[in-house]
């Protein structure tokens, strides 16, 4: 699709601060399952529990963007260094 100037790139966040996440089931779940919310592998590197829909939303613009004009076929996480580890 490149020689076409059709680009496709993807956006790969880590957990997000939205009601797919950030409602009442799941908090129930991490409170009845505190091995789960305590375990590394499910902790951010960086110091933030979840990233906000704002911060997807920003990294979806810029590949919209002429400043991203010539990215094309990458995979962009948006994750907190989520996964780097």
């Amino acid at each position: 699709l490149a020689k076409n100037f059709i680009r496709v790139n993807t956006v790969h966040p880590s957990a997000v601060n939205t009601p797919m996440v950030a409602n009442a089931e799941y908090g129930e779940f991490i409170n009845t399952h505190p091995d789960v919310a305590s375990d590394p592998a499910f902790k951010n590197p960086m110091p933030v529990e979840m990233i906000e829909a704002v911060d997807i939303s920003n990294a979806m613009v810029f590949l919209a963007s002429d400043e991203a004009r010539y990215i094309t076929g990458v995979t962009l996480p948006v994750d907190a260094g989520y996964n780097n580890r």
